[in-house]
């Protein structure tokens, strides 16, 4: 399965220009507006408006309900594939890579939003009322992404994309208020658990804990997990302590051994090398990185 960690990677696969930032991009595409006919993975949120005429999204392994919705919204490291797309009218793709979130307040309330989850198979239908206020939001995006960036168009953008995402929330509400529930929400309720953990629990959380959270085998979990993501248990719980990890260094005054225990590792030399492993990079470059 191909997995794209880095925009540039996912825009020459797909012969769209190079973004103008590292970590986030924006494309607006008309006929067709596809990635691949084939399953991927990737570091990145995705937001796309896109009303199909034919072909069919697949997220989580899950056909996405397109009969005349227009808008979805997918999360790092979940399965998916867009199959042979033709659009009905224009449509647009938001990139945001995780690490463009840190230090940001957006980066804890995007996993709020329980639309980027498996519990949502629907996109969002939009009136032309809600459709407009949606491309508005875009252009606005779009054209400080195009700008010359300065020490403010982090702040613009994110702050378009909050209220994005809000008045998404809200039309969704106004959608599924009876909408039935989609089986494969392992995903969903494995990062609530690994959630939960963090804010009643010290040291570090083990497959078998969070399994039993969920009243399933730790073998099962994790077969799941593969299934679903791509990842193990394991590998999707050292994900989410490398990015809280990254999120700490960038925001919090503290050592990186206050950083590590916090987190729940009692031994420093081994989230250090976890943290190269996820990374590229130890925990003492990527905070060098940060200050120059």
């Amino acid at each position: 399965m191909q997995h794209f960690s880095s925009l540039t990677d996912i825009h020459r696969f797909n012969g769209l220009p190079m973004p103008e930032n590292p970590l986030f991009s924006t494309v607006r595409c008309a006929n067709t507006c596809t990635l691949g006919n084939r399953e991927f993975t990737s570091d990145f949120y995705m937001i796309a408006l896109k009303k199909l005429i034919s072909g069919v999204i697949l997220y989580g392994r899950t056909k996405y309900d397109h009969d005349t919705g227009s808008m979805s919204f997918f999360k790092p490291r979940q399965v998916i594939q867009f199959n042979n797309l033709e659009l009905e009218e224009d449509a647009f793709i938001i990139f945001i890579h995780e690490d463009y979130l840190n230090g940001h307040k957006l980066r804890n309330e995007i996993n709020t939003y329980g639309y980027f989850d498996y519990e949502i198979n629907e996109a969002l239908h939009l009136s032309p009322r809600e459709e407009q206020i949606m491309w508005d939001l875009f252009f606005k995006i779009d054209t400080e992404y195009h700008n010359n960036t300065d020490e403010y168009s982090r702040d613009i953008i994110l702050t378009h994309i909050d209220s994005m995402l809000k008045y998404s929330q809200r039309f969704y509400k106004r959608q599924f208020i009876n909408r039935t529930q989609l089986s494969g929400k392992t995903v969903s309720m494995f990062h609530e658990a690994l959630s939960n953990y963090f804010s009643t629990a010290q040291g570090l959380p083990t497959v078998t804990m969070l399994a039993a959270q969920l009243n399933i085998s730790p073998r099962y979990l994790s077969d799941l997990l593969k299934q679903e993501t791509g990842k193990t248990a394991i590998e999707n719980i050292h994900i989410y302590l490398i990015n809280e990890a990254k999120n700490r260094l960038k925001t919090q005054q503290q050592n990186i051994s206050e950083i590590a225990y916090e987190l729940g590792f009692e031994n420093v030399p081994y989230f250090s090398r976890l943290f190269k492993k996820e990374t590229g990079v130890s925990p003492n470059q990527f905070k060098k990185q940060l200050i120059n």
